[in-house]
């Protein structure tokens, strides 16, 4: 994959701010206290990592299918996720990868395109599940809840069948893959609240 410098400067803004929105959330507004550092820490590793493989999968994907495809920033929608965190909530539209062609792509191709970042969530909460179900004390157990709910919620978020959600291509492509993409995603969201 390529990276323009825009690209790259993109990324990397969201990264952060996502991060910093989340660890606001998650310490629970005490920005001046350790607990945010601690969460800072902790929400860049997990939900900037996960932020990041989701757009770069869609990236991956589009250039497969031979579109031209790059990451922009929505700084209004980082900025605004920034301020709720503040508030107890976060509702985050960070950017999204931004493509084109040249003629019209197939049902499948877009499902396809739009399964990839959804679904790299699936996997990296999946990956994250038998930590949580192991430790759930200390600075690791925030690490293994902030990587298997956050990865749950990103993907059961995006999956939303309507436009401008990921869900949208995905159910017009093929329901049975939706329904179990879906259904893993809540499911791994769900159990993030259960121990």
């Amino acid at each position: 994959m390529r990276f323009s410098k825009t690209e790259l400067k993109d990324l990397f803004l969201s990264w952060l701010l996502i991060s910093i929105a989340f660890a606001v959330l998650f310490s629970g507004g005490s920005v001046f206290q350790s607990v945010f550092i601690i969460s800072l820490g902790i929400s860049a590793l997990t939900v900037g990592i996960s932020f990041l493989f989701h757009e770069l999968m869609h990236k991956y994907m589009s250039q497969k299918y031979g579109l031209w495809a790059e990451f922009r920033a929505y700084y209004p929608g980082l900025f605004l996720a920034l301020l709720f965190s503040f508030f107890g909530f976060i509702f985050a539209a960070p950017g999204a990868v931004v493509s084109r062609s040249y003629k019209p792509l197939s049902k499948e191709k877009r499902g396809k395109i739009s399964l990839a970042g959804p679904l790299t969530n699936v996997v990296l909460a999946l990956l994250f599940l038998p930590g949580f179900l192991t430790i759930q004390e200390g600075i690791l157990g925030m690490f293994f809840y902030y990587g298997l709910s956050i990865n749950g919620l990103l993907a059961a978020f995006n999956l939303i069948p309507i436009k401008p959600f990921d869900g949208a291509d995905i159910y017009n492509w093929n329901k049975g893959i939706y329904a179990i993409t879906i259904t893993l995603a809540i499911l791994l969201f769900i159990i993030s609240f259960l121990i």
